[in-house]
Order: C-alpha cells, then sequence, then structure tokens
C-alpha cells in the first residue's frame, strides 16, 4: 500500500494513491497507517481523493487507523469520492470522523489560523 505523508505544523497529511481499500489490501494498509502515524503531529488527515471504492474492510482498516493514532491525536478525513462518501454515510461513520471536502480546504484553514 503506497502512502505519502507530508507534515505542515501540527498538521501530518497522508495521501492514498490506490483506487482501492479493500479485502486485499486492508492488512498492509492497516500495517501501513501504523507506521506513519507511530509519532508525528497531534493532528492527522487522510486525503482519499484517488480513492474510489471502499469495502467493508477497508472501512474497517480506517476505523482500525482511527483507534490507533492514540488518545490527544485525531484522525480526520478529506476527499472523499461519492462511493466512499457513500460508505460512511450508510455506516454512520460519517458522524464519527471529521470530513472534509478537499486537503486544500484544511491547509487553506491552517493557513488563515495562523
Amino acid at each position: 500500500m503506497d502512502l505519502a505523508t507530508e507534515d505542515i505544523g501540527a498538521l501530518r497529511i497522508i495521501t492514498v494513491s490506490a483506487a482501492r481499500i479493500d479485502a486485499a489490501v486492508a492488512i498492509q494498509f492497516k500495517d501501513a497507517m501504523r507506521t506513519i502515524t507511530d509519532d508525528g503531529p497531534p493532528r492527522v488527515v487522510l486525503d482519499l481523493s484517488r480513492v474510489s471504492f471502499l469495502d467493508s474492510s477497508g472501512l474497517g482498516a480506517v476505523v482500525a487507523a482511527m483507534k490507533q493514532v492514540g488518545p490527544g491525536r485525531r484522525l480526520e478525513l478529506a476527499g472523499l469520492t461519492p462511493t466512499v462518501e457513500k460508505v460512511f454515510h450508510l455506516t454512520r461513520m460519517d458522524t464519527v470522523f471529521t470530513i472534509h471536502p478537499d486537503v486544500a480546504t484544511v491547509t487553506a484553514r491552517l493557513a488563515n489560523a495562523g
């Protein structure tokens, strides 16, 4: 699972380059996220703008990633494609995660706050 990271102050942006997070890659995704979020800024944004498919295993992997960032840190989501957004809405996970329209919105708010 190829994940790119960028730190901007107290924010770590993780971009998923894969088109799918499904049963075939869920464990790889969780392991990669654990490594990337083991340390670093308190706020983590997962950019899912390139992900066009997410199944229940993929959703479980994203939830597991949220839990493994640990207390005092938070995982937010950005750039959900319509299909992925539907999965989060149908499972009511959209009430659990902070979801941003895109990464640019997050970084613009960060720039305006600082």
